[in-house]
C-alpha cells in the first residue's frame, strides 16, 4: 500500500503539460508522479530532467535506454521502476524475449557487446558504493562516444532518483506494467511486493 496517495491528474491543471508526456512516451501518468504532483514544481524538475535523458535527438537508442535504466533499477531492487522500464523498453522496439533475458545480459547471445558495455555500466553506477572504475569507462569508450556515455549516466543517474522514490513510497503499480512484468519478467526475479496494484485500475 502506497505511504503517500497520488493526487488525481485533475487536481494539478499546472501540469497538464508534464502529464502529456507521460501519456505519449509511457501511455499514462505514472502514480509515481502523481504523489510528486503534491509539490508541482518537484514534479515540473522532475519531469523536465526525464525530458532531456530521453530527448528523442539523442544517439543512444530509446529502446536501449529503457534497458540501462531497467538495469539500474536491478542494483536498487526497485521492483517498481523495473516494471515501469519493461513497459517502456516494449514501447520503444525492444522485444519481450529479449527482456526475459535481461537477469542474463552478460552471456545472452540476445545482447551486443556494446549493450553489456552500457549494462555491466549500469549495474556498478546503481551500486551502493558506486562501483564504477576508470576500466568501466574504458570499456565503454570502446564501443560509446563521450557524449554517448552522457546520455547513458543520464539514465542512471534519472533513476538514482526514481528508484528511491519509489521504493520508499511503496508506489502503487499501475495495472499495465504489472501485467507487462508478471508475464516477461517472471525469470528475472521480479515480484510486485509492496506495490501491489489497486484491484480498480485498468488496463490502458
Amino acid at each position: 500500500m502506497a505511504r503517500i496517495d497520488p493526487l488525481p491528474i485533475a487536481a494539478t491543471p499546472e501540469l497538464a503539460d508534464e502529464f502529456a508526456f507521460f501519456e505519449r512516451t509511457l501511455g499514462f501518468v505514472p502514480n509515481s508522479i502523481l504523489t510528486m504532483a503534491h509539490r508541482p514544481a518537484l514534479a515540473k524538475g522532475l519531469i523536465a530532467l526525464s525530458k532531456g535523458v530521453y530527448d528523442p535527438k539523442g544517439e543512444v537508442d530509446l529502446g536501449t535506454k529503457r534497458l540501462i535504466g531497467h538495469v539500474a533499477s536491478m542494483a536498487a531492487g526497485c521492483m517498481y521502476c523495473r516494471a515501469h522500464t519493461a513497459t517502456s523498453a516494449m514501447r520503444h522496439g525492444v522485444e519481450a524475449d529479449k527482456l526475459a533475458a535481461i537477469a542474463e545480459y552478460q552471456k545472452s547471445p540476445l545482447f551486443s557487446d556494446a549493450e553489456r558495455a552500457a549494462l555491466d555500466f549500469a549495474l556498478a553506477a546503481a551500486s551502493v558504493p558506486n562501483d564504477v572504475t576508470d576500466a568501466s569507462f574504458a570499456r565503454l569508450r570502446a564501443f560509446w562516444s563521450e557524449g554517448q556515455i552522457v546520455e547513458i549516466l543520464g539514465v542512471i543517474s534519472l533513476f538514482g532518483f526514481f528508484n528511491r522514490w519509489n521504493d520508499s513510497l511503496a508506489t502503487t503499480l499501475e495495472a499495465e506494467p504489472h501485467e507487462t512484468a508478471s508475464q516477461v519478467l517472471a525469470r528475472t526475479g521480479w515480484q510486485v511486493g509492496k506495490h501491489q496494484p489497486n484491484q480498480k485500475d485498468d488496463i490502458r
